[in-house]
């Protein structure tokens, strides 16, 4: 099951690189006023030659920075930026949209010195790799950093925590999202990959074996069993999403129950109004409540006129997008090709 999709984010990027002999400095978004178009806890990661992959700003100053990081790389200390609008470089750089962003730069280092010592890096990284929620601490006054676990505070409470209080910086890292697919159809074969883009790991389930094959799904992680077997295995929690596509009520519907057990913050079901009516009624046999059935995304998607897998594709992606940053969702769910 192992799954190329999966985010190649700055953390694991800078262990990488720095693993590799080249020199490595990792930027935070520290604080944001206005319009600034990336979030507090955005990050770059920059090498001593020039290379850098992630955003802080969007691409507005990602090319000053990049200069910045370097000189702090050659100098062996992390350093503080301000970026805004009346800043003649940031705006040279492009930053025109009437925000302003802090900055954090911190050279990866073997050393005892200021910079980001390469173990507590390494320690990060491994509570994201087993998807144990932590909180990375720096004071910006002295440069003591610490990595805190943090397993047993909700999502939402560890996520309020990023951002800078007197000189502490606190960044909550998450596990990263992922997404199951029920049924190895044209909409998942579309799907899969667009979840990737967005940093959202798929993986496609489904017991038919003339459906589910590398050959359809390059690159996914693919699992050929009954869904209702292998989904309690799966680990499903808080950063789960689980799409059921199959059209067929003898897969999709025991890996409704099986994901209504655990706890996704995202279930949708692909379908008319009707089929869902009758996909409802079916499950209350089964034991499933109404207040659990609430929580069933169907018919599945936005409202965007969609027609055709792509298009329906985009309206799941949209709606999953909009259910995990808490946007309220009004109106007819569902493309319109599905919703009679």
């Amino acid at each position: 099951m192992t799954n190329p999709f999966t985010p190649n984010t700055p953390p694991e990027t800078a262990l990488a690189w720095h693993r590799a002999g080249r020199g490595v400095a990792l930027v935070t978004v520290i604080e944001t006023w206005g319009s600034a178009p990336c979030p507090v806890g955005s990050q770059l990661v920059v090498s001593q030659d020039g290379a850098f992959e992630g955003s802080v700003s969007g691409g507005c100053v990602e090319g000053a920075v990049v200069l910045e990081a370097q000189e702090a790389l050659a100098d062996a200390l992390p350093r503080l930026l301000t970026y805004g609008v009346s800043n003649g470089d940031a705006f040279a750089a492009g930053l025109a949209c009437g925000g302003t962003i802090r900055l954090m730069v911190e050279p990866i280092s073997d050393d005892l010195g200021q910079g980001l010592p390469v173990a507590l890096l390494a320690e990060l990284v491994a509570h994201r790799a087993s998807r144990t929620p932590a909180v990375y601490q720096v004071n910006l006054a002295t440069w003591a950093r610490e990595v805190i676990d943090a397993p047993s505070q909700p999502a939402p409470v560890l996520a309020a925590k990023t951002g800078v209080v007197g000189e502490l910086f606190s960044a909550a890292h998450l596990p990263p999202l992922r997404l199951f697919l029920v049924g190895a159809v044209h909409i998942a074969q579309i799907l899969a990959p667009m979840a990737a883009a967005v940093g959202i790991t798929p993986t496609v389930i489904d017991p038919r074996g003339q459906f589910l094959t590398a050959e359809r799904f390059p690159g996914v992680a693919i699992v050929n069993e009954d869904p209702e077997d292998i989904l309690p295995n799966l680990g499903l929690d808080a950063h789960s999403a689980v799409v059921t596509l199959a059209h067929d009520t003898k897969i999709d519907d025991p890996a409704l129950v099986q994901a209504i057990a655990g706890g996704p913050f995202y279930i949708g079901c692909l379908g008319s109004r009707r089929t869902h009516s009758a996909r409802l009624a079916r499950l209350r046999n089964m034991g499933v409540t109404d207040d659990q059935l609430a929580r069933l995304h169907g018919p599945v998607g936005l409202d965007i006129g969609a027609m055709g897998p792509a298009e329906i594709a985009v309206s799941i992606l949209a709606e999953l997008i909009a259910t995990h940053r808490g946007k309220r969702l009004q109106g007819p769910a569902g493309p319109a090709s599905l919703r009679a």
